[in-house]
């Protein structure tokens, strides 16, 4: 059986793989997508059913196709993410392969079949594709990151990570401890507490902002705005990083709300420190409410300011910043150290503790001695290989449906220029400039 031969295989079938094929296929080159489930798998299968999209729906563009619906500053669900990314691959003609996962990754190749081929790929389904660019956009490739104390917890209680909580009414009667305040956290505590829940939230270090902010979404001013300081950022994704993680914390429910600590206190969510250990239904706690909500509204004071000295820097017209509400002591408690599972009823809890990427299909050259891949603006340490949907300079901004474009026409580019240079056409070294 002869070796297929792809000029870019891409590795991820979700919105940051499909858009790099199809700037590939506006730019007349061809790429395949390997995806090992189904074509915006994540937004259609591993979200709970409330969800929506946190920036508005004129950022859901993929490279070709403006978003085109009649609510430009709506949030869609979830799921309505995955319909768009299924017409776009297929008005695009993009080849995406599915449920066709890549067990790994190799280079450099000693024999190629292909003269051009710097990777190979091998599939699980036992056959090998040869390459000469790869585009990791291994957004599907993670696991949930849940604690070794999940272990030592009683196992009378229901425990799930938010990749498989899906409806309020899918959990067993009872009350709800969600554990971790970042986007999913509290986003899932509304969902539960909207639902007539009684709920608990073992808090942890976020970041909030307002929705708005002086005329614009406060992430529009993320994208435009050079701030200073990293105010959006995250660790690699492994171990105990300093770096406060992810976006702002908000939501897309009701044409887009502010989402903090507050809210969900006021919608009588109980606020109980991070968990530190269990014993059976015990969990132990660090007694850090007042520390953990004092901290995230300072982050949001400094993000604020670092927005006003850039409108201010750059003379742009808008209107005056309005005051912000100051922190209200009186919303929080500091809980105490332990929570007992049995004697507040709860028979559930909810990890959302993010999730840990996997990059091990790709060959070790390309990763740091802690597993994470070396790139600099999309570019790995591998002549050929490129990523797609990671964090840049320690912004998560990238991660940002909205970014999808610009990153996937930026690797469409890289892959060209090698293309036009490999091909010595003087011709076509005009169009590197368009």
């Amino acid at each position: 059986m002869m070796t297929e031969f792809v000029e870019t295989a891409v590795v991820g079938g979700g919105q940051q793989g499909c858009s790099v094929a199809g700037s590939l296929a506006r730019l007349g080159y061809r790429a395949v997508v390997f995806e090992r489930g189904e074509i915006g798998q994540a937004w259609a299968k591993e979200r709970w059913e409330s969800l929506r999209v946190n920036t508005p729906n004129r950022t859901v563009t993929f490279p070709g196709m403006p978003y085109d619906g009649d609510d430009p500053e709506g949030y869609m669900p979830a799921r309505e993410v995955a319909a768009r990314l299924r017409r776009y691959v297929a008005e695009a003609g993009i080849d995406v392969r599915e449920h066709t996962s890549v067990r790994s990754v190799e280079a450099p190749l000693d024999a190629p079949a292909h003269p051009e081929a710097r990777f190979r790929l091998h599939l699980d389904n036992g056959q090998s594709v040869e390459a000469r660019n790869v585009v990791a956009a291994l957004g599907g490739y993670c696991a949930p990151r849940l604690p070794e104390l999940t272990a030592r917890i009683a196992p009378s209680i229901t425990q799930l990570h938010t990749r498989y909580y899906r409806t309020p009414q899918s959990l067993p009667p009872g009350a709800v401890l969600v554990v971790g305040s970042g986007n999913s956290g509290q986003q899932i505590a509304e969902d539960l507490s909207d639902a007539g829940r009684q709920v608990y939230l073992a808090v942890g270090r976020h970041k909030t902002s307002p929705r708005r902010y002086r005329g614009a979404q406060v992430l529009d001013w993320l994208q435009l705005l050079p701030l200073e300081g990293n105010l959006e950022s995250a660790s690699g994704g492994r171990g105990n990083s300093p770096v406060l993680p992810g976006v702002s914390v908000l939501t897309g429910k009701a044409g887009g709300r502010d989402l903090n600590l507050g809210v969900l206190a006021r919608k009588g969510v109980t606020l109980v420190g991070t968990v530190r250990g269990a014993q059976g239904e015990v969990l132990l706690l660090e007694d850090n409410v007042r520390a953990i909500a004092r901290a995230a509204a300072r982050a949001e004071s400094e993000l604020l300011a670092a927005i006003d000295a850039a409108i201010e820097q750059h003379g742009l017209v808008v209107p005056e910043a309005t005051p912000q509400a100051p922190f209200d002591d009186a919303l929080f408690a500091d809980y105490g150290d332990t929570l007992d599972l049995a004697d507040r009823n709860i028979t559930s809890i909810v990890w959302a503790t993010g999730f840990v990427p996997d990059y091990r299909i790709l060959p070790p050259a390309a990763l740091d001695d802690s597993g994470i891949p070396v790139h600099r603006a999309g570019a790995g340490t591998l002549p050929g290989l490129y990523y797609a949907g990671l964090p840049e300079g320690g912004s998560v901004m990238p991660l940002l449906i909205a970014s999808t474009r610009i990153q996937s026409e930026r690797v469409a580019r890289a892959i060209r220029l090698d293309n036009t240079l490999r091909h010595r056409s003087p011709a076509a070294l005009g169009r590197l400039w368009g």
